[in-house]
């Protein structure tokens, strides 16, 4: 019971969110030929959002650093680390949170972002929950049949990955 009501509590909060793949499709790479600063520039970021960043983890890292950091591309002190490769980070608070790779070289070839969050009276529109479908199957989907049951349990567990995420990645 326990369990159903913190999934219930935790969708609720996330019907406000937006969900972002930082790079989108290419996500967290120097080998994309991402523009971070144009992608982030695109985006309406909002206090409760989840920035999901996906990378080869033997390749890539994420951290999260003060200004002066971000534009010297410097990792001397970082306020976080992040390694896993699907690092998903709960956005709480207004203003610049910016992110870079530790790889040396890879800040300086533009792999670093910016996500900025301004209150929601500066929008033009409000945030809606729009999560990539790789994440979040689905309600209809949820339902196993004997010919899926092992679909339903990696649904399941992607589902729960989430959750869990959103509650130890909040910043």
């Amino acid at each position: 019971m326990v369990v159903v009501l913190v999934m219930v509590m935790v969708m609720f909060q996330l019907s406000h969110a937006t969900i972002y793949k930082v790079g989108d499709s290419v996500g967290w790479t120097i080998t994309g030929n991402v523009d971070y600063k144009q992608w982030a520039a695109t985006k309406n970021f909002q206090v409760g959002d989840i920035i999901i960043f996906e990378y080869d983890s033997r390749l890539h890292d994420v951290n999260r650093v003060n200004h002066a950091m971000y534009r010297a591309c410097n990792i001397s002190a970082p306020f976080a680390t992040f390694t896993t490769g699907n690092d998903l980070i709960n956005i709480t608070t207004r203003g610049h949170h910016y992110f870079l790779c530790g790889v040396p070289g890879h800040c300086q070839l533009g792999l670093k972002v910016d996500i900025n969050v301004i209150p929601t009276s500066e929008m033009s529109q409000p945030s809606s929950f729009k999560p990539p479908s790789s994440y979040i199957p689905a309600l209809s989907s949820l339902a196993p049949s004997p010919n899926n049951a092992d679909s339903f349990k990696g649904k399941l567990v992607d589902l729960t990955t989430l959750i869990i995420s959103y509650f130890v990645y909040s910043i």
